[in-house]
């Protein structure tokens, strides 16, 4: 009697399990979003394609730095040098050896950036005084928006967080060092948090930075970034069509809803997973 009755209670909690998590349907057209082209940096790898959205409201330097570099063909033939499982794959040496840079100075750190009610970032958590959510792609972390009625600039301080897939700029023991190096996160990592640069993430070819070899340094063959362009660089006959969930539509918010209610107090924004079409 006692495994039927434990028999009949897995059974009632799985149904109700299922009730309150439903399957959504899929997005509407309206629930999408167009990156800006120039704000889509397009990697072609010995292992697969990779595209990642820059996102410059959170580090404006830093992302017109990898356009610059991204035009001048830079990273065309780069070699991930330094790949650690469960970490990060690092890239971006003119060199190809991880102690190399550009001639360009060096970039001051864009650790922060200062939000505002403009700032297309959308909540989806508020633990202890902190927001927790999306702009754009990118996962942030924020104080909390009633923080902004006490500061001189109406404004509060925000970071992007390092999920897997978000995209840093490498430096030395200078925080203002950073110059052509970046890192892939293949494995959430926020002990980074406002110590690296936060500038994209990947918004396809999460399991491309996956099988990048691995070592510290990688040896020999190394996997290679064989070109590197911006999407709106792309001849048109070439390009592809890329859109991605809207964190303002309703279905973004159904989804939230539902990861939360399936994850309960483990929730977290690198649970959540933007739907991105690439045609």
């Amino acid at each position: 009697m006692i495994r039927a009755a434990i028999a009949a209670l897995i059974v009632v909690l799985a149904a109700g399990a299922a009730q309150a998590a439903p399957k959504l349907s899929a997005p509407k057209p309206s629930d999408w979003r167009t990156p800006a082209p120039e704000d889509v940096m397009v990697i072609d790898t010995n292992k697969g394609r990779v595209i990642v959205e820059l996102i410059p409201e959170v580090a404006p330097g830093h992302v017109a730095r990898i356009q610059e570099l991204t035009r001048e063909g830079v990273y065309d033939g780069r070699t991930f040098f330094r790949v650690i499982d469960r970490f990060m794959a690092q890239t971006g040496d003119p060199d190809n050896t991880g102690e190399g840079g550009t001639k360009k100075p060096n970039l001051k750190a864009e650790f922060t950036f200062r939000r505002d009610a403009a700032t297309p970032f959308v909540a989806v958590a508020a633990p202890a005084g902190t927001e927790v959510g999306l702009l754009k792609s990118l996962p942030v972390v924020s104080q909390a928006w009633t923080w902004a009625e006490v500061t001189s600039d109406k404004k509060v301080a925000a970071w992007g967080t390092y999920c897997p897939g978000v995209v840093g700029m490498a430096r030395d023991e200078d925080n203002n060092s950073a110059n052509s190096q970046f890192f892939l996160m293949r494995q959430p990592y926020p002990s980074l948090d406002k110590r690296y640069t936060a500038f994209g993430r990947v918004l396809s070819g999460l399991d491309v930075v996956l099988a990048i070899k691995t070592g510290e340094p990688v040896a020999a063959p190394q996997d290679v970034m064989r070109k590197v362009r911006l999407l709106s660089d792309i001849p048109a006959v070439e390009r592809r069509r890329i859109r991605v969930v809207d964190t303002a539509s309703p279905w973004f918010k159904a989804e939230v809803a539902a990861k939360r209610a399936a994850r309960g107090a483990d929730f977290s924004v690198c649970d959540i997973d933007l739907p991105v079409e690439v045609r």
